[in-house]
């Protein structure tokens, strides 16, 4: 084979890119909205269902119950069947369950279905993940998973003004606006699992989309890349799990993730107690805009992160800047104020995200910390169980007053603010990177 210039190197990359970024980056904003539209659907469900705060938040965390359980069997039974295959049963599976969830009549129905949605969607993420794997070299594959992550707050943004104008304006047959929602909503992973199953290609020799010279020079490359790693020790998951600094990370991310996804899933409630007299589809339009500034926020502080090859303290720096916010919206009672407050909360807490992620080469070995990453997002994502049912618990012993549910998770977020900030590293040297970036 004739070799590649640069320029035509570039071009097949980016052939690539266009091929399967954009579209597994819409199949995880449907997989963060079947996952975070309860929030909106609180807003009607709550009453209609007799649910209390405490069985509200029980319901949103139970999702990753089910997901912690099964993360690593989905992703074994991936490997066995292909990606291609396993990532739309995936998708088939959860959107099934997502639209059941829009017939639940009682708090019990309603927490089968959300740990069975957990269920459905484990190994989904990491499942991707190993199929970027596939496709692109190391060198190029941080950049890819952040692109590919951004979809978490573009879900929120988009889903947001989405959820809450079918509430208010979708009540055919008289079914409640909210039942509505999470049918329609549910009904896209379906949809995509079918064209997933079509879509996607499970390796570079199988893709009709590549000339023969091109899947010549990508399986020459990712060869290559390969053997370039093939004397890394790869520590097994009970052996990093045991790893005292992988758990102090799993803490830190852990507490990250209370906060982060019990602010998410509560949000459209303190929106909706701020001030009374908004309609659905205003809440969700003022919900967009934290996350909009936490989005630009985000890209900001981890350029800056990247520049100044610092990790450290560009991941706890954001989280004490979240804990100060979230104090001071509880505080507050001007409905301005608070969200202004919450959206410098919110920014704070996807600003950690990216320079957090760098943070295990600052603890660990390169061959410890691929592991060790599978470990720390699998524990830590427990948090999302705790962050939303701690805040239900909390606000139901305060007369269902926000204020308390926050000042709580601004006192976890000084904890892990704390752990991060002194926390030692083996070689302060290290703390110099090249920027590399997981999700």
């Amino acid at each position: 084979m004739q070799p590649i210039d640069a320029a035509r190197e570039k071009a097949i990359v980016r052939k690539i890119t266009w091929r399967i970024v954009p579209f597994v980056f819409f199949l995880y904003i449907i997989s963060y909205l079947d996952r975070a539209n309860i929030g909106y659907a609180a807003l009607q469900m709550n009453a209609e269902l007799a649910l209390t705060s405490e069985a509200f938040g029980f319901a949103s965390g139970v999702f990753f119950i089910g997901y912690f359980l099964f993360e690593v069997p989905s992703n074994v039974m991936l490997n066995k069947y292909g990606a291609r295959v396993w990532i739309a049963r995936i998708l088939v599976s959860w959107g099934i369950v997502a639209t059941l969830s829009a017939f639940v009549q009682d708090a019990t129905q309603l927490y089968i279905l959300r740990f069975l949605l957990g269920v459905a969607e484990a190994g989904f993420f990491p499942g991707i993940i190993v199929y970027l794997t596939y496709w692109f070299r190391s060198k190029e594959l941080a950049t890819t998973v952040a692109l590919f992550t951004a979809a978490i707050p573009v879900s929120y943004i988009a889903g947001a003004p989405l959820s809450t104008w079918i509430m208010d304006h979708v009540h055919w047959f008289d079914w409640s606006g909210w039942r509505w929602m999470l049918l329609l909503e549910g009904l896209p992973a379906v949809i995509f699992g079918v064209v997933c199953y079509f879509r996607l290609t499970d390796r570079p020799e199988q893709a009709k989309w590549l000339s023969e010279e091109e899947k010549a020079w990508l399986a020459g490359e990712l060869e290559r890349d390969r053997q370039q790693r093939k004397n890394v020790r790869h520590l097994s998951v009970l052996q990093a799990m045991k790893n005292g600094k992988v758990l102090y990370l799993s803490f830190i991310y852990f507490v990250y993730q209370c906060g982060s996804l019990g602010v998410g899933y509560w949000m459209p409630q303190i929106i909706k107690g701020l001030s009374g007299s908004l309609s659905h589809t205003e809440v969700g339009m003022v919900a967009m805009v934290p996350y909009l500034f936490a989005t630009i926020a985000m890209i900001l502080w981890s350029r800056s992160s990247d520049r100044h090859g610092e990790r450290k303290l560009h991941s706890a720096i954001p989280l004490g800047v979240a804990a100060v916010a979230l104090f001071g919206a509880g505080m507050v009672s001007n409905a301005v104020a608070a969200m202004s407050l919450i959206s410098v909360a919110l920014a704070g807490l996807y600003s950690f995200k990216s320079p957090f992620w760098a943070l295990p080469t600052l603890f660990l070995s390169r061959s410890t910390a691929a592991v060790s990453v599978a470990v720390i997002n699998s524990i830590g994502n427990l948090g999302g169980f705790a962050g939303p049912y701690l805040i239900g618990v909390v606000k139901g012993s305060s007369g269902g007053s926000a204020t308390g549910a926050l000042v709580f998770l601004s006192a976890l977020l000084v904890v892990a603010f704390l752990m991060t900030l002194f926390m030692q590293t083996q070689n302060k040297a290290t703390d110099e990177l090249s920027g590399a970036r997981t999700a």
